[in-house]
């Protein structure tokens, strides 16, 4: 029989392959290392999974008082596992206690916009401007962008070229800002591989993007919901916005349509359609 840690060494893989961040994937990782050990003071692996072991662990979170956002993410781990197995019958109809979700998406105004695009201008470092510029300007995730080569930067075109690892492949088009900011940096920097590097010319990882942004009051999510939010703003259609933002499914993207801005379309569309002719 397959041993726990080789298993779980091949959903691992397989998450690369979905796409999986690899923050995600290490989230993941630890959460079924603490699951099989769980599973071992019942003499159990997870080669022999079962919904009643699923809803027993669940139980015993919910029991040493954990908060439901936290045992949300872990059940999402196992939801994953059992995805990978093709045994989603191992998740169905679990009972956890749920957490309230927030409707609102965090997202920048244009005060805080601009206040933040100052902070990046003012600090003089042409590296991280073209990371902002980049991530506010594309709505590309942390993961894509700390994968970008130098290869996928067309300063002539102005374009960008986003791969995932599953295979998923999207040119966006640059504003003028970002491609000027990106040609500022690739000329001083002289990048040859990995677009964005450290000082030791190390490919930057998401958790170094991040340590960047916090200086700036800032987190990669926050700039990427606010790419969607302003295109949605503007009128560009759901499905535009879901190609460039890379979105597998287009119900993510109906997120960022705000219930008043609705509400006008759809009285528009009724007055436009049903008014008498003068």
């Amino acid at each position: 029989m397959e041993h726990s840690h080789d298993i779980i060494d091949r959903f691992s893989v397989w998450l690369r392959k979905e796409g999986k961040s690899a923050n995600t994937v290490t989230t993941y990782q630890r959460e079924l290392k603490k699951y099989q050990d769980w599973l071992q003071t019942k003499g159990l692996t997870l080669n022999e999974l079962s919904r009643n072991e699923v809803q027993s662990y669940i139980n015993f979170l919910e029991n040493q008082g954990r908060s439901p956002i936290t045992n949300d993410k872990i059940f999402g781990a196992i939801r994953t596992f059992s995805k990978f197995l093709k045994r989603p019958d191992l998740t169905a109809e679990i009972e956890i206690k749920t957490a309230e979700k927030k409707n609102e998406i965090e997202t920048l105004n244009n005060e805080q916009c601009e206040s933040i695009l100052k902070k990046v201008r003012d600090e003089s470092n042409c590296r991280n401007t073209a990371i902002v510029y980049t991530l506010l300007h594309t709505g590309i995730r942390v993961s894509e962008l700390c994968a970008l080569d130098r290869s996928d930067v067309d300063l002539e075109a102005k374009t960008l070229e986003v791969n995932t690892p599953a295979g998923a492949h999207r040119i966006i088009p640059l504003s003028e800002e970002a491609n000027d900011y990106l040609k500022t940096y690739i000329q001083i920097s002289q990048v040859k591989t990995a677009l964005f590097v450290s000082r030791t010319n190390e490919r930057l990882t998401e958790r170094s993007i991040q340590y960047i942004l916090k200086k700036f009051d800032v987190n990669p999510h926050k700039l990427r919901h606010t790419f969607c939010q302003r295109l949605v703003d503007k009128g560009v259609s759901i499905e535009i916005v879901s190609r460039l933002a890379g979105h597998k499914d287009i119900n993510v993207t109906k997120r960022y349509i705000k219930p008043k801005v609705e509400q006008l379309a759809l009285e528009e569309a009724i007055q436009k359609t049903f008014s008498k002719d003068r």
